[in-house]
């Protein structure tokens, strides 16, 4: 074994301080728990940004697709069956959805908000787990006709109820000889649907997508066709196919190109969080080296009289190196199952101290998320507990090196 069983019983010795060594024990204390909450805070911090992107990224590819396809100004795919059709043959392609996509203002007579409308069939809403999980207090046979689906918040709102009227007004109207005349008609709200994004709950309208033709005059057309693959590692092979197949046709995108600057925010958020809170361990690691050298002087008696009595300078050095790797190590131990026990139950966490507190600590208007989400990636919990112990080891390193150069005749004739 590298370490012997003198040098642990001399290092575990060490680390129960005396009466009148407690201060240096403090500062032990000290290291111990910074390393301890550094650790716990930066496996929590993660690991909520990693499902804030994650529920961000499931979200919006629950709604849309991997790829879409956006039809060229004033020329709507008439022949859009065939294009799914053709599109569902591609390789990883899973659910091919036309729609009809429009902005418009919706009035409910006591308010009105800008929304974007969303025409499709209840069989393809019914095609996407998050759609279909959103829908599911609803019958959908009802979904037809004058009909539509309105998201819970922007229900909320509108003051809107099952049952309710709403009138939808598109400013690209019917052009007549006193000018253009927006189009209008009245919907009836058969149901409320929840993805739990913000975005998407405040500003959606579902229409059927029969619907939706009409209401635009754009007869077995759509404005666009949404493409989800079975792999998103295929995503920019496979959106050079369809690029490829449609030609000029229409504009081909995907997923990033529409949420880069949003993603990319996060990101970079993600990665000066990791190094901030890595200066919480660069601290603690500090503390461990002040604490160490305290000790190193307090011990001089005793370290002339081991080394007197047989003890080489390594045996020294690593008594004290064991010192300090016992702090860290420990340390980091508890520090990673705080943090993982906190992230699997942080939004009963943020439920607790919500009430407490008597306000709203996670407001969807701001994240966009109903829920506070945090995904624990095990490779990044090992790397920050590989981080920990890592700069542990080398705080030790200096004091153990100090203690293993004492001169035993200059520490025994000063006593």
């Amino acid at each position: 074994m590298f370490f012997s069983k003198f040098e642990r019983l001399a290092a575990r010795r060490y680390l129960h301080a005396k009466r009148k060594e407690g201060f240096i024990s403090v500062i032990t204390g000290f290291a111990f728990t910074g390393i301890a909450l550094g650790v716990a805070t930066l496996i929590i911090v993660m690991s909520v940004m990693n499902g804030f992107r994650a529920e961000l990224l499931g979200r919006i590819l629950g709604i849309n697709g991997h790829i879409g396809i956006q039809a060229p100004p004033n020329q709507p795919f008439n022949n859009y069956r065939q294009a799914v059709a053709e599109m569902e043959k591609f390789n990883h392609v899973k659910i091919v959805l036309p729609l009809i996509e429009k902005q418009l203002l919706a009035s409910s007579g006591r308010s009105s908000e800008g929304v974007m409308l969303r025409g499709i069939s209840a069989a393809d809403l019914q095609k996407k787990e998050i759609l279909r999980d959103a829908v599911n207090s609803v019958d959908l046979a009802d979904f037809e006709g004058d009909n539509i689906l309105v998201g819970s918040r922007l229900a909320q709102k509108m003051g809107l109820r099952v049952g309710d009227e709403l009138t939808l007004i598109s400013p690209n109207g019917k052009i007549t000889a006193f000018g253009t005349v927006p189009r209008m008609k009245t919907y009836q709200v058969i149901g409320t649907f929840e993805v739990g994004m913000f975005e998407y709950d405040a500003n959606y309208i579902f229409m059927p997508l029969e619907a939706a033709q009409k209401f635009f005059s754009m007869p077995d057309a759509v404005s666009q066709i949404d493409i989800t693959l079975d792999d998103e590692k295929v995503l920019l092979p496979a959106k050079s196919a369809i690029s490829e197949s449609i030609g000029g046709a229409g504009y081909v995108y995907d997923w990033k190109q529409t949420n880069a600057a949003f993603f990319n925010a996060v990101d970079v958020e993600r990665n000066v969080m990791f190094l901030i809170l890595t200066l919480i361990i660069l601290v603690a690691a500090f503390n461990i080296i002040t604490g160490l050298i305290m000790l190193v002087k307090d011990k001089g008696r005793d370290i002339a009289v081991l080394r007197t009595m047989g003890a080489t300078k390594g045996m020294i050095m690593r008594i004290f190196f064991l010192d300090g790797a016992f702090i860290g190590v420990v340390g980091t131990f508890i520090g990673v199952v705080l943090g993982v026990l906190f992230c699997f139950n942080i939004e009963n966490i943020r439920q607790l101290l919500q009430k407490m507190a008597g306000r709203d600590l996670f407001s969807a208007e701001i994240y966009f998320l109903s829920q506070l989400p945090a995904k624990v990636e095990v490779t990044e919990v090992a790397v920050v507990a590989g981080m920990s112990l890592l700069l542990c080891f080398l705080a030790t390193l200096y004091p153990a090196y100090r203690a293993a150069r004492f001169d035993p005749v200059e520490a025994l004739r000063y006593e």
